[in-house]
């Protein structure tokens, strides 16, 4: 840590700002040219800048579970490809989950920023795809049992157009892919020349990453020093998820011995996706104002054990790790942060991202959506309805744009009245979401929160759990319940109703406040 600051703290202000003033017009860029609605409408999308060195710098606000784990994908790509063996222009490509990537799906670029001919710096932008190959429509099969059944694997590659026609023949939309793959290539390109155009002035980007170890050992140091420990389950695998959390002087860990070992399934999550997590936690729970770059990370410590739930190891199938698992883990961070921060932190949020893929490779289409939930109140408000939380920040699918591109009908999207934990600042409400389908196709659900509920705290009372139906020709007399997770055949005229969960409340609704709870 520098000990004499270069700046003061209003030239930082303005050079934080200009960085990231550069990641907001790479998002803007690469959501309005991608051809997928789930990148141009949802915005699953994140883009970034980083140091020479890799060291995240800032972002744009974007999604909590691409920032925090795309560091990981830039130092894959440097240690691939040092800075002498990029040259202007050039860009790396990369999705595999055990060398920088989260899933399968998300589909990372890298390209250095060149300044007389020198390397300045990084950025980077990852984008989720809605196909990728793998077992089913979508590339996340509930049923996958090694990361080979999920798609399309791709190290840290140059991207050139041998590389674009693989993953494009793996793909069952191909042209939609190329489209996003443009899209995604157009934002590092402007990305890196307003980096540059900042480089050649002279900043001393150093500074900005050591403002924010600053800023986060100083909110680190407020916190009473201690370890509270929370735990939760898994109710696709009945893993438990256990942290425990302890904040020593200007320094914080977060120590997940005791997590379950790693599934048949798809529920387990890399490292990368763990530390993503954590770092969403921790900011919620300090001030959301310091600066979201490396060195805000350099007094956090990650405790894991490699073959668990929260650190899987090849040939381990992983997609639901990053939507899923992610949720869980930054449930427990908060869960037990709660104890040192009671101020600051939230009822749980929905918990789940409810993944809803539906496709066909005959007909040529693959919609993938993650839904909305109940938001957990918090100390400050009551809990918002009907939004994404926690590790997912996308926006919920417009009925209109997700008609004109599939062969679909929403026939109904509203708040789910009375989903949200009761409290003195009660949990949000999730939403119910039926979708008619206009010819066959496979669907495939990912979601949590079927079992266990969205905890409250400090006496504020559990969200609703979700629940998840099909409606076989829209027969309400012939509803039946589906799994959290599975993959079926639909036929046309079929419906499927999600019911997404309430947020948790916090604190009582009448009488004193005790203890945070529920928990397990």
């Amino acid at each position: 840590m520098t000990d004499a600051p270069r700046y003061d703290p209003s030239t930082l202000a303005v050079v934080i700002a200009r960085l990231t003033g550069v990641a907001e017009e790479m998002q803007a860029v690469l959501r309005r040219a991608a051809s997928s609605p789930n990148i141009k409408e949802r915005a699953d999308c994140s883009c970034a800048l980083f140091t020479a060195g890799g060291e995240l710098l800032t972002q744009s606000e974007s999604i909590p579970v691409h920032l925090g784990s795309m560091p990981a994908s830039v130092a894959a790509a440097i240690d691939a490809f040092g800075p002498d063996e990029l040259g202007p222009g050039e860009q790396v490509v990369l999705n595999d989950p055990f060398a920088g990537g989260t899933h399968l799906n998300d589909v990372t670029l890298v390209a250095p920023c060149h300044l007389d001919g020198r390397v300045v710096g990084w950025v980077a932008n990852r984008a989720h795809h809605a196909d990728v190959g793998g077992m089913v429509p979508g590339s996340i099969p509930p049923a996958a049992s090694e990361i080979y059944q999920e798609g399309l694997r791709l190290p840290p590659v140059r991207l050139g157009p041998a590389v674009v026609a693989v993953l494009l023949a793996n793909s069952r939309t191909a042209e939609e892919r190329r489209g996003d793959l443009d899209a995604q290539r157009g934002a590092n390109a402007i990305g890196a020349a307003r980096f540059a155009e900042l480089a050649a002035e002279g900043w001393v980007f150093d500074e900005v990453v050591a403002y924010g170890e600053r800023r986060m050992r100083a909110a680190l140091a407020e916190l009473a020093d201690g370890t509270a420990t929370f735990e939760d389950v898994l109710d696709g695998s009945g893993t438990a998820v256990k942290v425990a959390v302890t904040v020593a002087g200007d320094t914080v860990a977060f120590d997940f011995t005791g997590t379950g070992p790693q599934t048949v399934g798809n529920l387990n999550a890399v490292l990368a996706v763990t530390a993503s997590a954590v770092a969403f936690a921790l900011r919620c729970a300090t001030d959301p104002t310091i600066p979201a770059n490396g060195g805000a990370l350099r007094p956090v410590r990650v405790v894991t054990e490699p073959g668990t739930v929260v650190d899987a190891r090849p040939p381990a199938a992983v997609g639901a790790g990053n939507v899923e698992v992610s949720q869980r883990v930054a449930d427990v961070c908060l869960g037990a942060l709660a104890r040192v921060a009671r101020d600051r932190v939230p009822a749980a949020g929905q918990g789940t991202m409810n993944n809803l893929i539906l496709g066909s490779a005959e007909v040529g289409f693959v919609s993938y959506e993650t839904l909305a939930g109940g938001q957990g109140g918090g100390p400050l408000s009551p809990g918002d309805s009907g939004v994404h939380t926690a590790m997912t920040n996308t926006r919920n699918t417009p009925v209109e744009a997700f008609e004109r591109a599939y062969p679909m009908r929403v026939r109904r999207l509203s708040l789910r009245s009375g989903s949200g934990g009761a409290g003195q600042l009660p949990g949000g409400d999730g939403l119910v979401k039926e979708v008619e389908v206009l010819g066959d196709c496979t669907l495939s659900l990912i979601t949590e929160r079927r079992v266990s509920r969205p905890f409250g705290l400090w006496d504020g009372q559990p969200g609703q759990t979700g629940e998840n139906w099909l409606l076989p020709g829209g027969d309400e007399d012939r509803a039946e319940p589906l799994p959290p997770a599975c993959t079926i055949e639909l036929h046309a005229g079929d419906v499927v109703r999600i019911l997404t969960p309430g947020g948790g409340g916090w604190g009582a609704s009448a009488g004193p406040v005790s203890d945070a709870g529920s928990g397990r």
